[in-house]
């Protein structure tokens, strides 16, 4: 077995702290407060009811959530909400539900609506192959709601800005929440797929204003009605209990650091260094727009497709994992989530800096 040191910018679950997979790995075969694996606990416990008051506590200190909110612990990923979104707040409507198209998963989102009433795309940029976020669009007043994604993870691309409006926001902050501070009480909900920066995978977290899930009037099943979970503390059937203990201990990891602040300024540090690299490495080129490139998921190519192939074989055996970009798109995707060490991405730039020197390359100095 290799003893090569992996450097994880896998996209999908995400890199997670290693005191965090410790204590974990610990909880799995005897968790002190219950005498039992944390797998084998009941979620009507005393000691599992604290764990899910404190990640909701951590989750409203982290995030500034104002009282006049709800946080909420789901399954079954972003992609429920894509369905459970509509099927709240535009079935029985006479509105239209707002989108934004800047990518895969806003595509998705898009056609999951349109199963529940009109939806009306304000702007695309499908035709730029989603290498950046459109800006020039109005949200119509009279609309159920707008609905947005943060973070594009297969292209690249992130929203530093969202559209002063009336309308309801709902955004998909999947891959960017914890990263950077936002203003929760712009948006009226916001979802995640716990699998970013959150924790494992197998949680959603949902935090959302009581008076927009109070203006659901018509029947929603019990399952996929917001304000059943809320009712119920999250726990109306048996919750994902592993993956919120989990994420309440990288929540207790992200805190320690000093919060959304520090990690914030730690993460435009990792992507300033790559995407500082990607523009001076005669080799390599960024995908999306300089504007909307994101800190999360760095895009990137080669101007010689031809070489990509053995790029990515010269950097896996430097330890480089899940550089690959995504299957549809292609080139490199380097995530660079709140755990993955900042030596990490030096070492990635150091491996790209070593492709240019074999094959000749000159690289632009650093300024």
């Amino acid at each position: 077995m290799s003893n090569l040191f992996k450097h994880n910018f896998g996209a999908g679950p995400c890199i997670l702290p290693e005191q965090v997979l410790s204590r974990a790995a610990e909880a799995v075969k005897s968790w002190a407060p219950a005498g039992l694996s944390i797998l084998e606990i009941s979620h009507r416990s005393p000691q599992f009811e604290g764990v899910m008051q404190e990640t909701e506590s951590l989750v409203r200190e982290l995030l500034n959530v104002p009282d006049s909110y709800s946080v909420l612990f789901l399954q079954g990923g972003a992609s429920m909400q894509f369905c459970m979104v509509p099927m709240n707040f535009l079935q029985k409507s006479k509105k239209e539900a707002v989108y934004l198209d800047a990518g895969y998963f806003g595509q998705k989102a898009i056609k999951e609506a349109r199963l529940f009433g009109r939806v009306n795309v304000i702007a695309s940029s499908k035709d730029r192959a989603y290498e950046d976020i459109p800006r020039d669009y109005r949200v119509p007043g009279e609309a159920a709601y707008f609905h947005c994604t943060s973070n594009n993870t297969i292209e690249g691309t992130e929203m530093f800005r969202f559209p002063e409006t009336d309308v309801p926001i709902v955004c998909d902050m999947s891959s960017d929440i914890f990263s950077r501070e936002i203003d929760v009480s712009k948006f009226d909900l916001i979802y995640a797929g716990a699998q970013k920066n959150t924790g494992p995978a197998g949680m959603t977290l949902v935090i959302a204003k009581n008076s927009f899930l109070d203006s659901v009037k018509h029947p929603v099943p019990s399952m996929l009605d917001y304000r059943v979970y809320r009712d119920n503390g999250s726990m109306y059937n048996t919750p994902p209990v592993f993956a919120i203990y989990t994420a309440m201990l990288n929540l207790q990891w992200l805190k320690s650091k000093g919060g959304i602040k520090m990690i914030a300024h730690e993460n435009r540090a990792k992507a300033q260094l790559l995407y500082d690299e990607i523009d001076r490495n005669p080799l390599f080129y960024g995908s999306a727009v300089k504007w909307n490139r994101s800190l999360m998921n760095i895009t990137f190519r080669m101007h010689d497709v031809a070489k990509e192939k053995k790029f990515l074989e010269f950097a896996e055996k430097s330890g480089m994992v899940g550089i690959r970009g995504y299957r549809t798109v292609g080139g490199f995707r380097a995530s660079l989530y709140n755990a993955l060490p900042y030596d990490s991405v030096k070492a990635l730039v150091a491996s790209m800096r070593a492709y240019a020197e074999k094959h000749h390359a000159s690289i632009i100095p650093a300024y």
